[in-house]
């Protein structure tokens, strides 16, 4: 007998190419069969009418909540989100990757998997009153000391952070970059790298960046926007899409904006993942949350398949997990439940520019660990 069926909902699955009205079971924690007439069940859901996806994998958030200045809490992002594991982009650093995986990780429901920072004190001071780019003062970058602690919290961390830019790296520009890059290769483990104003210029990063590492705020406005000036895709930008540069989203406060998004999903260039980049400055708008996001992207005529695929099994390879990211039998028991609303919605992003549209991405449930968590909303 099965722990849980959700029974009757669009079943939609990109890893397995699914998109068909079936039942999804649960048992010991694990996704145990999709189908019909798949038997008895202790709990049954009936979710005709509703869309039932893998759990959703928002791959850029700030969860170190009571840590950092940024933090919001996960367990309730994810309720009012629909996800089920949270990628935290660099909050804690070597200095405080203890405490965020003692206080928070592991106390949460929600599956967290943390990047590392580059910086000493992770990401310290990001605040409407007050901000301090950590990568702006090198006595808070020491590669040694962020290629132990790495090695020893290696069960968790999937990856190294470090964030440059005007704001954020200051007169080091693109060194701490430099030096975020040489750890990740020494681990064997993605970088994702974070861009905003120059200097440096973007294609200056896009020329360091490999195979497996992520550009987050992808699609950025200007300056260092990806889309050119007279319309389509920088060179650079086509160039690292080549080598297997990973393309996140990562809306955040400051970090999307539609004309630049438009240009490039004009030109075919989709992100490979899609994320909200949600911290204490953008939960409140424009990014919100990761369904927010995920429909400005059906808004701008990317079918449902594509934004299902970008925050479902895109982020699970992203960081380079095979438990999750599919409803395959086996796979680790999360699902999301949605809705497509109708009505009249506006959204933002981050420069103040709006769309109009007339559906919007509810969550009506979550299962985590084959268990029916929250009802959504």
């Amino acid at each position: 007998m099965f722990d849980l069926v959700l029974a009757g909902g669009r079943v939609i699955d990109p890893a397995q190419n699914m998109d068909a009205v079936l039942d999804v079971a649960f048992a010991d924690g694990k996704v145990a069969a999709v189908g019909t007439n798949l038997g008895a069940a202790k709990e049954t859901r009936n979710v005709a009418g509703k869309i039932v996806t893998p759990g959703l994998i928002d791959l850029h958030t700030h969860v170190y909540w009571g840590g950092t200045s940024l933090g919001v809490d996960p367990d309730q992002y994810a309720k009012w989100s629909g996800c089920t594991t949270l990628i935290d982009a660099g909050s804690a650093g070597p200095g405080n990757i203890h405490g965020f995986r003692k206080h928070v990780i592991e106390r949460a429901d929600v599956r967290i998997i943390p990047f590392l920072n580059l910086s000493f004190a992770g990401i310290f001071a990001l605040h409407w009153d007050v901000y301090v780019g950590e990568s702006s003062d090198i006595r808070l970058l020491n590669s040694r000391l962020c290629l132990k602690v790495a090695r020893e919290h290696a069960d968790l961390i999937c990856g190294i952070k470090v964030r440059i830019g005007a704001v954020t790296s200051g007169a080091l520009g693109i060194e701490p970059m430099k030096m975020a890059l040489e750890v990740a290769r020494e681990l064997g483990l993605p970088l994702m790298g974070h861009l905003d104003g120059p200097p440096p210029p973007r294609a200056e990063v896009m020329a360091l960046l490999g195979k497996g590492d992520i550009l987050t705020h992808c699609f950025r406005p200007w300056p260092n926007s990806p889309a050119a000036p007279g319309g389509g895709v920088e060179p650079d930008v086509l160039d690292a899409r080549a080598r297997g540069v990973i393309f996140d989203i990562g809306h955040g406060a400051g970090s999307f904006g539609f004309a630049s998004a438009m240009e490039m999903v004009k030109h075919n260039f989709l992100p490979d993942v899609i994320s909200s980049d949600v911290h204490l400055t953008s939960i409140g708008g424009p990014a919100y949350n990761m369904l927010v996001t995920m429909t400005k992207f059906l808004a701008m005529g990317v079918s449902l398949g594509e934004v299902v695929r970008a925050s479902t099994i895109n982020p699970a390879k992203a960081i380079r997990l095979e438990d999750r990211g599919t409803l395959k039998p086996g796979t680790l028991g999360d699902a999301t439940v949605l809705d497509l609303e109708s009505g009249d919605f506006t959204l933002k992003d981050a420069v103040g520019e709006t769309m109009k549209t007339d559906r919007h991405l509810q969550c009506r449930g979550i299962v985590l660990g084959g268990k029916w968590w929250h009802d959504g909303g």
